[in-house]
Formats: structure tokens, C-alpha cells, sequence
């Protein structure tokens, strides 16, 4: 039972009950579905089969929606797909026209106002450069700094310019309403680019009188790299995006960046996400690389929260198989965190309260004494997501009779979310968490747990109490 939590995108490749049902048993967390590619009955179907799972399996498994966010997108080719050939000069229409070698449309027509002469335009993931040299009416001429072929639909970036649109495009409404109808239980905003956006997003959750969906916020382009502190403190967690973050920022920097966030959640007590290409091998044969196994492996030490799978799972040749390798890296590399490191960092932003100085005494007493759990039993989750943040060494079982809960705890750090009926006296506490223990985990005797917590569950608002068992 792994610590560090895995997101799978769920698409053809992984659509099938079957496939499912593995992917779960094998450790997958958290199903995501691009809503950038998925439709309303897709998105159902995989909805009720997960439901259908879990029932059958007594497992969580949460569900995160992808929203489309404002990107842009060239226009359709003559025959799905054209040739720019370096050195040439080519045409991006902001009306609709049919694309061929000298000219394509863009889905965003205030494109010609935002970018500036001399500009460069990157092209599907940053694989074809354009210059702007001049515009025209209606178009942009451009120089091909470096050819490729462009497909239909691929996607334009415009590295360090804030474009002048609505976060929120009226798809992303739709969505954000069908998400709230379905009842996941994670947004992942794309394209944010400052804490105003989340707020939008916020807004409207109120509306709808939706307090339970956890927002993620992508950070994809160097503007929400600069606002990133603004960007933590809005939201449950950031997903370092790296596919589209490569795009707008050198490579390079992008493993510095990484291990700067990662940090800086570690800091703040919120959820870090790292997704794109960990297994990108894996989409075609059956074993990664060295250098993803340790791409993996370092976002596990750096103390990352979750790891994610996206084109692996969704259209790759091994779904399956791409996960219960990682869940095996993470297995691995878990044993070579420094807890008792990321304990003694996370302590310095801790608000100097009761519970979150029982937090960090129960991970440091389950640390030194070598417990096999801790157990807490939680109405809201706060204190499971408040011990979590200090990276104890061993799992943390939180216990809920709210599914709600339950389901909102999917992605934090080393807790496995359990649903249990209600219990009203201390020594039902302590029997219970002796019998999940010992269900959950291999225990032998004198092993011990810590159970910590607020009692009594409805009277108390803050944990107020911790006590070491022996099994």
C-alpha cells in the first residue's frame, strides 16, 4: 500500500470495465477524464463503472475532470495535415479557412491584437516555431523557424504573452455544471494563470452550492509560474503540467521549477501533482526507460503527493501494465524518503495551534517509534490532510462515515481513506482502529498504532487527543 497516490487518465485504451477493475487493483487512485477529448456520455459511462467498482471492491477511487481551459487551436488542413517547411513564410488567419502549406485559421481571432511583431508562435507541443514578421487585416505573416507537419486541431502557444480572454469560455461553464451533476470529486483547471482564475471557478462552485469538488490548478505557461504562491494559496493543490509548461519554458528549467513547487506545497500543506510523459515508453512497449523509472522515483522523494498517467493509460498499448509499474517505482523509492527531513521542513510554516502541533507530534512519534499506522477517525478530513502535509513514515488511515470525505482525501500524501459506520464511544475508537489495522496492513504482535483525533466527533472542531496502542 503505497503512500504516494497515482491519478490515471482514463480513454480508449482503458475504457472497458475489465480494464478498470485492474487498473484499481492495481493502485490506481484517482480516475481523470480530459474533458478536452471526452463527451458527456463517455464521461457517464466511466463515471457509473467506477461507482460499480467500488462497491464491488470496497475501494475510494475518486474522480477528477479535466476542463478544456482557454487554449488555442489552428483550424482544419486540406487532407487533416500540412508541411511547413522551414524558411518559409505562411499566413494564421483569424477567420476560418481551410489550411494547407502557406496558410491556416486559429480558434482564438483576437490573436493579431495580443501577440507583438517578432513574437514566436509554438506549434503541437513546441515541435513546429513560427516568427511574426507583420500583420495584415485579418492574418499574421509569419517565418517558419523550424518545420514539422501540422495537424487538424493541434494546439498554438505563445510563450510569456498574457492573452486578453475569458478564463472561463462557455464550454468550461457547461463542464464545470455537468461536473457538479455527476458529483466528482477533483477539477483540474487548465491554463491558470493567477489566483483570479481559481476564484471564477470558486464563484460558480458557489453558485451551484457546490462545497466538495477539490480544485487543482495547472500550471502550464510562465505567467502561472510567476503567480505560483498566489496560485497555492487559492486552491487544494497545483498540477505541474510539464507537456504544455516545456512548451512555454526552456526544458531545461522545467526539473528546477518542479522540485521549487513541489516544494513550496510541501510548505503550504496543499497537493502536489506531477503529470506528463513519466512513462510516455510505456505507450508502446511493455518496460520504461531507466530515465523514467528515475523521473518517477524523484518526484516520490522530492515528496510529491501524486504521480499521473495520461496517454499511457489513455490510448498506450499497456494501461495496465504502465501502472502497476509505477505503483512498483513507488514502492521502491518510498523507502528512501527522508521523513523524518520532510517532517522537520514542513514544521517551520505550521500554524502554532493545537492541531497542527499534534499533527507534526504524531507523525514524529509514528517516525521514531516505528508505528505501523495512525489512525484517525475524521468528520471533515482536516486532520488526516494536517498530518499528511509532515510525511509520516507509515500510513495513516483516516476513517469517515461521509463518502464525501472519504473521496476527498484521494490524493493526499500516505492517508488511505476508510468508510466506517458511526462511533460514539472511545473504546469502539480504539477497537476499530485495532481491526483496520490489522485488515489494512501485516501487522505482528506488540506492533504499534497511534490514534489520534477530536473527541467527541460532533462536539469538538480541533484534534485533542493522541494515544499509542500495541496489537
Amino acid at each position: 500500500m503505497n503512500k504516494t497516490k497515482i491519478i490515471a487518465t482514463i480513454g480508449p485504451s482503458s475504457s472497458d470495465i475489465e480494464v478498470l477493475r485492474d487498473l484499481i487493483l492495481n493502485g490506481m487512485d484517482v480516475a481523470r477524464i480530459n474533458l478536452s477529448h471526452a463527451n458527456y456520455a463517455f464521461c457517464e459511462d466511466i463515471i457509473s463503472k467506477i461507482n460499480e467498482l467500488n462497491s464491488e471492491l470496497n475501494t475510494h477511487v475518486a474522480i477528477m475532470f479535466d476542463t478544456k481551459g482557454p487554449d488555442i487551436r489552428v483550424g482544419k488542413f486540406f487532407g487533416g495535415e500540412a508541411y511547413l517547411k522551414t524558411g518559409d513564410k505562411i499566413r494564421i488567419y483569424m477567420d476560418r479557412v481551410v489550411g494547407d502549406q502557406t496558410k491556416f485559421s486559429v480558434s482564438y481571432p483576437d490573436l493579431i491584437n495580443d501577440v507583438k511583431y517578432d513574437s514566436i508562435i509554438k506549434l503541437d507541443s513546441g515541435l513546429i516555431e513560427l516568427k511574426v514578421l507583420d500583420k495584415g487585416k485579418n492574418y499574421l505573416m509569419c517565418e517558419v523557424l523550424s518545420g514539422g507537419i501540422i495537424r487538424d486541431g493541434r494546439g498554438l502557444n505563445v510563450p510569456s504573452i498574457r492573452l486578453n480572454r475569458p478564463f472561463l469560455s462557455k464550454k468550461d461553464i457547461e463542464d464545470i455544471k455537468f461536473a457538479n451533476k455527476m458529483g466528482i470529486d477533483f477539477l483540474a483547471l487548465s491554463f491558470v494563470s493567477t489566483a483570479e482564475n481559481i476564484l471564477e471557478v470558486n464563484d460558480l462552485l458557489i453558485e451551484l452550492g457546490n462545497d466538495h469538488i477539490g480544485i487543482i490548478a495547472k500550471i502550464e505557461n510562465e505567467i502561472a509560474v510567476q503567480e505560483i504562491d498566489e496560485i497555492i494559496n487559492m486552491c487544494e493543490g497545483v498540477m505541474i503540467a510539464r507537456g504544455d509548461l516545456g512548451v512555454e519554458i526552456p526544458m531545461e528549467r522545467i526539473p528546477g521549477i518542479q522540485k521549487k513547487i513541489i516544494n513550496k506545497c510541501l510548505m503550504t500543506g496543499k497537493i502536489s501533482i506531477v503529470a506528463t510523459e513519466l512513462m510516455a515508453s510505456m505507450e508502446h512497449q511493455i518496460r520504461p526507460t531507466r530515465a523514467e523509472v528515475s523521473d518517477v522515483a524523484n518526484a516520490v522523494l522530492d515528496g510529491a503527493d501524486s504521480v499521473m498517467l495520461s496517454g499511457e493509460t489513455t490510448i498506450g498499448k499497456y494501461p495496465v501494465e504502465s501502472l502497476a509499474m509505477m505503483e512498483k517505482i513507488i514502492s521502491s523509492a518510498e523507502i528512501d524518503i527522508d521523513y523524518m527531513g520532510l517532517l522537520e521542513h514542513a514544521v517551520k510554516t505550521e500554524k502554532q495551534d493545537i492541531t497542527g502541533i499534534l499533527a507534526y507530534n504524531v507523525a514524529e512519534s509514528a517516525n521514531r517509534l516505528n508505528c505501523k499506522a495512525i489512525i484517525t477517525p475524521t468528520v471533515s478530513g482536516y486532520t488526516a490532510r494536517k498530518i499528511s502535509r509532515f510525511r509520516p513514515s507509515c500510513q495513516v488511515i483516516a476513517v469517515s462515515p461521509n463518502p464525501a470525505t472519504v473521496k476527498s482525501l484521494a490524493l493526499c500524501f500516505g492517508v488511505t481513506p476508510v468508510m466506517i459506520d458511526e462511533l460514539k464511544t472511545f473504546d469502539k475508537i480504539i477497537e476499530k482502529a485495532k481491526e483496520i489495522t490489522k485488515e489494512l496492513i501485516k501487522t505482528e504482535s506488540n506492533d504499534k498504532i497511534i490514534i489520534t483525533g477530536g473527541y467527541p466527533f460532533k462536539g469538538i472542531k480541533h484534534t485533542n487527543f493522541m494515544k499509542i496502542e500495541e496489537l
